[in-house]
């Protein structure tokens, strides 16, 4: 088993924690994870990442964990500001590959959209194109699937709700949204329930959301979505858990328009929303075959 290690990163933007495996000079692999989790929820994913050669690093996004926790910088343009400057502190000059679950995926998009130079392969897990996403929100099947968004709006409850028993609600909602609880020891949440056990850091987390509806109810933020996004030129492949209760599997429909490339697909029977947490070995699996056979093995020891 390829060893985790945590890393500590100081960029131009803030400071953030990490976790890594593999050669550092293999192919660089960036994971972003979603909401309301942490780089932790990779944990099983790295190792064979490092395994098969890559670079692999996990980190926790602005606001979460071990990273800086400012109090404003939640819009997509910083957030995949953070990105980029980590793939640049990471692998100077060259490209990388990015996967995002979630929240991370939608960071991964922008940083595919607007900053195509630093993304060589892009994997999205259970997170729609952003497009996409603005688009069919309003479908009445996907409003109710995303009610939590709009609870999210309102000032202080959410965070109250999401702290109180030292954030004792956030293991229960991941749980909810498993199909198979069993899959995922109780110990194996607790760090996100340490997360979020004061009302500051859930704050932080209930930014990503607050920062993007109201950003797409500007007349800026729907024309930038009427407008749409530059075509992503990576690579693409979205991997989707089928029984997602947040979003709808009509999200993944119609891609193209967004992608050089023709986008691939894969969905899997049976998983949930928190695909890396829930399949993991599905999910390391899918993205050694898709980012390249050619890394280099890493040595045994």
């Amino acid at each position: 088993m390829v060893p985790l290690a945590t890393l500590s990163l100081s960029l131009p933007s803030l400071r953030m924690k990490a976790l890594e495996a593999g050669p550092a000079h293999g192919p660089l692999v960036l994971l972003l994870h979603g909401f309301p989790e942490l780089s932790e929820s990779w944990r099983e994913v790295l190792p064979v990442l490092g395994a098969a050669g890559f670079h692999a690093v996990a980190p926790d996004l602005r606001g979460y964990g071990g990273t800086d926790r400012p109090k404003h910088g939640y819009d997509l343009d910083t957030l995949a500001a953070d990105i980029y400057q980590l793939a640049r502190h990471l692998q100077p000059g060259r490209p990388v590959h990015v996967v995002g679950h979630d929240w991370g995926g939608a960071i991964a998009y922008h940083l595919a959209a607007r900053h195509p130079e630093v993304v060589d392969r892009l994997v999205v897990i259970n997170c729609p194109h952003p497009v996409v996403m603005a688009r069919r929100i309003w479908n009445p099947a996907q409003l109710a699937r995303s009610w939590y968004m709009f609870f999210f709006q309102l000032p202080w409850l959410p965070e109250k709700k999401l702290s109180q028993n030292h954030g004792a609600a956030v293991p229960r909602s991941i749980r909810r949204a498993l199909v198979d609880s069993s899959r995922v020891p109780p110990e194996r949440l607790q760090p996100y329930a340490d997360n979020f056990a004061s009302p500051e850091a859930a704050r932080a987390a209930l930014a990503y959301y607050r920062t993007a509806i109201r950003s797409l109810l500007t007349p800026w933020g729907l024309r930038r979505m009427r407008e749409g996004y530059p075509r992503i030129r990576a690579p693409f492949l979205l991997i989707w858990g089928e029984e997602d209760v947040a979003l709808g599997r009509e999200l993944t429909y119609d891609l193209e328009p967004w992608f050089e490339h023709p986008p691939q697909v894969r969905y899997l029977p049976n998983v949930g929303h928190f695909v890396p947490l829930e399949a993991p070995e599905q999910v390391a699996s899918l993205l050694t075959e898709f980012l390249g056979v050619e890394a280099p093995r890493a040595q045994a020891h």
